[in-house]
C-alpha cells in the first residue's frame, strides 16, 4: 500500500510524541501529566490507524469491484483489525 504523506506525518508526530513522554519519565514529571501525554499518544495511533484501514479498505474495494467481486470480506477484515489494534 501507498502510504500517503499525511499518514507519515501523523506517525512523525506520534514519535515526538512518544519522544516528549520518554524525557517526562527521565525528568519524573508529574503522573497526571505523564498519563496525559500517553493518552494522547495512545488517540493519536488510534486515528492514524483508523485511517491506514479506512485508505486501504477503500483502495481495495474499488479493485475488487474492477474484479466483479463481493466486498463483504474486506469490509470484516477491516472491522477485525480496528477490533484488534485496540
Amino acid at each position: 500500500m501507498d502510504y500517503n504523506s499525511d499518514v507519515k506525518n501523523r506517525v512523525k508526530r506520534i514519535e515526538g510524541q512518544v519522544r516528549g513522554l520518554s524525557k517526562m519519565l527521565e525528568e519524573n514529571k508529574e503522573c497526571r501529566d505523564v498519563v496525559t501525554q500517553m493518552t494522547a499518544v495512545r488517540n493519536a495511533l488510534d486515528r492514524t490507524t483508523a485511517l491506514i484501514v479506512s485508505q486501504n479498505l477503500e483502495q481495495c474495494i474499488r479493485e475488487e469491484k474492477k474484479n466483479g467481486e463481493s466486498s463483504e470480506d474486506l469490509v470484516n477484515e477491516a472491522v477485525n483489525l480496528l477490533v484488534k489494534s485496540r
